[in-house]
């Protein structure tokens, strides 16, 4: 529907031309018309079009889409106007062109003037497009993420073996399947807005329990699968529309009475997805809806890992060599030392290894601005419950779906059943000492970057023990910056470390580790000699 304004505003919409020449095509000839034709702006079918008629030939004509249409100037009275090429025909940038020869340089100049006009009302109608569609300007999406971080994304979650993963993490998937069917109440006879909405699970979810209607907006090829996997289940995909884009971008002919999505990376915020959910929110959401998540919480605890740093600190040795083909590798050891400890850790930790209690900091999906999310500031503070050396930060998550009849936590806390999510540890290159009732202080500065992801600040120090210490207040601090979109799957380890660290961490919650001045680096040599000699022993037992 056109706007008075564009009506008020809307210049000539038909023009005499000189001539036309079109540009040749590969594998094709050019064709020239000497004698005028028209040029007239008209809208087709939704579509603003430049069509080009020959006088002489009325029954021929040329027809260019302003959305994809670009004019230049080539003289006074002389102009080229050329459209992109289709999505299936990518091996040139335009497709289609034509010269255009105007009477006079005040034809030309009037001509150039309606084309934007149109041009601009073409765009401005894009963005009040009708359901399943996207906007064809530059959307919040794009302008804050990396291109190539993005194609990696949707190519990745586009697939059905990482679809199948995330399916049969069945904490996960049952977990939202109950928080759904025990909340019917808020679902049945609602508008549902699936974020991301993947293979489309969580869609027929929400249908089950009565949904009105649900939009699944994916904007992966997955979004194709998903469309397949609803029509597969004839009973709910009438209630279903499956729509192929960003939620940034995307309109719907109605708002939502609830949003479901798993907006939930590791750490919680990794791969930035929760900015989405929150845009849809501002977007798509009635006020004082539903989201299923609503809360999300970062928990967040110190601890104490021999093996884990050994093991870190070991993969830098292959730089101490010093006659490797001749070559002295020692002069980079310290920078590949550092570089090992920039990677988080992904992996299922015991919680006897923790040193003090969790604290935890909150993200109330429903009230959080897109932008508090783009830099995410935690102050920690803890008591250590033993005395020990203390290795870094262990973190993991939970999310909320607080409905109407049951509320219920989504967790991957450690000691709890193991999700897809695991645990994150962030390791320091310099360990701490603590004794028993010790304050241990610090800060984890989260940084968001275009790469989907953030980078990790971390500090954590305690109080010296000792003469001199009181009077002084002398801290011992250690810092690391990681980068969570790159840590350490660490899936698996022998059986003999998981029990060396049970029987550890009873023994030191039962003693308090003396002061004393050590040789970190020899002590991690002799450390890491054990850990081989046990790793060769596990070896022998399993074969």
């Amino acid at each position: 529907m056109e706007s008075s304004v564009g009506q008020q505003k809307r210049k000539p919409a038909e023009f005499t031309l000189a001539s036309v020449s079109q540009l040749p095509l590969p594998s094709s000839t050019s064709s020239q018309s000497g004698s005028p034709s028209l040029a007239r702006f008209h809208v087709d079918s939704g579509v603003a079009e430049l069509r080009i008629q020959h006088v002489s030939e009325p029954n021929e004509s040329k027809s260019l889409d302003l959305l994809k249409a670009q004019l230049f100037k080539l003289s006074e009275v002389q102009s080229i106007c050329v459209t992109e090429a289709s999505e299936s025909n990518k091996e040139d940038l335009f497709s289609k062109g034509i010269i255009i020869q105007f009477r006079n340089e005040e034809e030309s100049k009037a001509f150039h003037c309606a084309f934007e006009q149109w041009k601009k009302e073409a765009d401005f109608q894009a963005s009040q497009l009708p359901n399943g569609t996207v906007s064809a300007s530059k959307s919040k999406f794009d302008a804050k993420i990396e291109a190539s971080s993005a194609k990696m994304y949707f190519h990745y979650y586009g697939q059905l073996l990482h679809q199948q993963n995330m399916l049969q993490d069945y904490v996960r998937t049952g977990t939202y399947y109950a928080a759904v069917m025990e909340n019917r109440a808020d679902f049945s006879g609602q508008v549902v807005v699936d974020v991301g909405a993947g293979s489309g699970i969580l869609s027929l979810f929400a249908a089950q329990a009565g949904a009105k209607h649900v939009y699944a907006v994916e904007a992966s090829e997955m979004a194709d699968y998903a469309r397949k996997l609803i029509v597969g289940n004839p009973f709910l995909a009438e209630r279903i529309t499956v729509i192929k884009g960003k939620v940034e971008e995307v309109e719907l002919p109605e708002k939502a009475d609830i949003l479901i999505s798993e907006p939930m990376g590791t750490l919680l915020v990794n791969e930035r997805m929760l900015e989405s959910y929150v845009i849809a929110r501002d977007r798509f959401l009635v006020p004082n809806g539903k989201m299923f998540p609503g809360v999300g919480r970062i928990h967040m605890a110190p601890f104490s890992d021999e093996y884990l740093f050994v093991e870190i600190a070991n993969k830098a040795l292959f730089w101490q060599q010093q006659n490797y083909f001749g070559v002295d590798l020692t002069p980079l050891y310290g920078a590949a030392f550092q570089g090992y400890f920039t990677q988080p850790v992904v992996d299922a930790f015991d919680p006897r290894l923790l040193v003090a209690p969790a604290i935890c900091h909150v993200i109330d999906f429903g009230s959080v601005k897109e932008e508090q999310l783009y830099e995410i500031d935690i102050p920690l503070k803890f008591t250590a419950a033993v005395g020990t050396r203390v290795h870094g930060l262990a973190c993991w998550f939970d999310v909320l779906f607080n409905g109407s009849s049951v509320q219920r936590w989504l967790t991957t806390a450690p000691g709890s059943p193991t999700t897809h999510w695991y645990q994150l540890r962030c390791v320091l290159s310099q360990p701490i000492y603590v004794m028993a009732g010790q304050e241990i202080t610090g800060r984890l500065h989260m940084v968001a970057h275009n790469a989907q992801s953030y980078t990790l600040y971390l500090t954590l120090s305690a109080k010296m023990w000792g003469p001199g210490a009181e009077q002084g207040g002398v801290l011992q601090t250690s810092t690391g910056k990681m980068e969570l979109k790159e840590p350490y799957y660490r899936m698996s380890q022998p059986q003999v470390q998981t029990q060396a660290f049970a029987a550890t961490q009873d023994q030191q919650s039962q003693q308090l580790m003396q002061p004393q001045d050590m040789n970190l680096q020899s002590l991690d040599v002799e450390a890491a000699e054990i850990l081989r000699q046990e790793l060769e022993n596990a070896d022998v037992q399993i074969q």
